[in-house]
């Protein structure tokens, strides 16, 4: 089993990849930011990516459209402290295959990876209650419609992980322009955050996850 370690706590990150060799598997790179998951993925292919959730005041999940299309093969297993509903939507939309909590045992660990690398999905249960599956309908299509182009280009980014910076010299814009567009793209949609965004749209249809590419015409 090939792995790689992506936790911007560097002490911890190491030591992980130590225990885990000792357990027998072959962790191929150790990094400490999604970007550099990204260039490693795409170096080397991978059986398990292990992301944390947080580096800093970013949020890993945004990346996961990125390391999914660098590594379409591999199986992604999130390293959190906490799960919550909002976490958990997200990485069922970005087709993560687990979520490991860094206060198990590195024995509880090792069998959720070898878990996860046989085939299982080791995702929790929401804890909210039980909703009916939505499909791309009338509702989705209204939603998007409602999107300016720009906004729409500005929330294409945000499934695909890109930070504000990004947004802005992919629209040819100034960070403030960008940081406005994001904004109100998180206003049209009920957003509270851009993780909340992008999942938003992933969930019902409205963008792929891997190529950033809007599904709903319009």
């Amino acid at each position: 089993m090939r792995l790689l370690i992506c936790d911007d706590h560097v002490v911890f990150a190491d030591a992980l990849a130590h225990l885990l060799r000792t357990h027998g598997k072959d962790v191929v790179a150790v990094t400490h930011h999604p970007t550099e998951a990204v260039a490693a993925l795409r170096a080397r292919e991978v059986d398990l990516c292990l992301l944390d959730v947080f580096y800093g005041a970013d949020i890993g999940v945004q990346w996961l459209g990125e390391v999914r299309a660098a590594a379409p093969r591999s199986r992604i297993v999130l390293l959190c402290t906490k799960t919550d509903d909002a976490l958990v939507s997200a990485a069922r939309a970005f087709r993560v295959a687990g979520l490991a909590d860094k206060r198990q045992s590195v024995a509880e660990i090792v069998t959720l990876l070898d878990r996860v690398h046989a085939g299982e999905s080791m995702l929790p249960p929401r804890t909210g209650a039980a909703r009916a599956p939505r499909h791309t309908g009338s509702a989705e299509r209204f939603l998007a419609s409602y999107l300016t182009p720009r906004e729409r280009q500005a929330l294409s980014a945000l499934v695909r992980g890109v930070d504000t910076a990004g947004v802005a010299h992919m629209l040819g814009i100034t960070q403030t322009t960008a940081r406005c567009h994001i904004q109100s793209v998180l206003a049209k949609l009920g957003a509270h955050s851009r993780l909340e965004a992008a999942t938003t749209a992933v969930r019902h249809g409205m963008i792929n996850p891997v190529t950033g590419e809007w599904i709903i015409a319009g």
